[in-house]
């Protein structure tokens, strides 16, 4: 059980640092624009934080409930790894939709 458990926490955390990186890469190609640039690294620090910060709680959660599972610890570690990753990137493209309307909202705000 333990085996699963510690593969489950591990793939989920590197599917979550995976993910951040993107997050930070979108960020820093949105860098390159005039007019949302200087915003562009704030933001998508801010974002990525968040997302990693609840992304980290959520596969501690889940790795939490595979007790539950203990009779059948392939079960489990299936389980919980596609509800982590279907909740990852559910996650995912909301903090990139986040991003993306934070920076036009810093644009609009400019310029008014």
């Amino acid at each position: 059980m333990m085996v699963f458990l510690l593969s489950f926490i591990g793939l989920a955390l590197a599917a979550l640092a995976v993910l951040t990186r993107m997050i930070l890469l979108i960020g820093s190609m949105q860098r390159d624009c005039p007019e949302t640039g200087p915003a562009a690294r704030l933001v998508a620090v801010t974002v990525a934080t968040g997302f990693c910060a609840i992304g980290a709680g959520g596969v501690l959660l889940i790795a939490a409930a595979f007790p539950f599972l203990a009779q059948a610890p392939v079960v489990a570690f299936f389980v919980g790894l596609g509800l982590a990753v279907l909740c990852l990137g559910l996650g995912f493209s909301h903090a990139v939709n986040t991003l993306r309307l934070t920076l036009y909202r810093s644009k609009v705000l400019a310029d008014s």
